[in-house]
């Protein structure tokens, strides 16, 4: 049996779509974990509002690093001008392409602009991995460890975090999200994994009550014997 993979169009609230196609951008975004990665989509909405500090010329709409890179250096110095303020976990999620940061970051920017609270709340991971799709799946389809870091470590991500230690964490970081996952299978589904009760488990142990009715009549029976 083939098990659809993570869904890549996630959706966004319905006003949030209406607000980005009364913009007239340059291209819809139909996927917007990939669409907004780059940036350029999100400094073309910005131009709308601040016309003078955005000129387009200077973004690149490619998919490179490099150009992802340079595209959200130019809009986060604008933020910083406009104290304008976005998570880093959400922008660096974005550019990642990590599961629910790009429809967060949309969010966040629809509500900044349109001074407006958003009616359906999309409900996305804030630590921005997969878990809640791997939790929608059978025990049998659920990734292993070495699947996991793939899904949850990106190249682009290696690549922009040159530092070893670093990586070595986010590694080991999944590594024990993973662990901890297939723990709480097992508890949920013990016959699955042929998991056998322990001797301490299967140990006949009293009750506190009685363990301490018996004490006094234990200590009785072994003066008597000592007479």
């Amino acid at each position: 049996m083939a098990y659809s993979q993570y869904p890549k169009k996630a959706g966004l609230p319905r006003e949030v779509l209406k607000w980005l196609q009364s913009l007239d951008l340059s291209f819809f975004p139909k996927n917007v974990r990939r669409d907004f990665s780059n940036g350029y989509l999100v400094a073309e909405i910005f131009s709308w509002y601040f016309p003078r500090d955005f000129h387009m010329h200077s973004y690149d709409n490619g998919a490179s690093l490099a150009a992802k890179q340079s595209n959200w250096s130019q809009i986060e110095r604008f933020f910083e001008k406009q104290n304008i303020s976005l998570l880093k976990e959400v922008i660096d999620g974005t550019i990642h392409c990590k599961p629910g940061a790009a429809e967060l970051l949309v969010q966040e920017i629809y509500t900044i602009l349109t001074n407006r609270m958003i009616q359906t709340i999309q409900r996305v991971e804030q630590d921005f991995t997969d878990k809640a799709y791997q939790d929608q799946l059978p025990m049998v389809a659920r990734a292993t460890a070495s699947v996991a870091i793939k899904s949850n470590l990106s190249l682009s991500e290696v690549i922009a975090e040159p530092n070893i230690i670093a990586n070595q964490r986010k590694v080991l970081a999944i590594i024990h999200r993973h662990i901890e996952q297939r723990k709480e299978e097992r508890t949920q589904d013990p016959k699955r994994f042929s998991i056998k009760p322990t001797l301490g488990e299967q140990a006949v142990r009293l009750a506190p009550l009685l363990a301490h009715q018996s004490e006094p009549n234990l200590q009785m029976n072994t003066s008597q014997a000592a007479c």
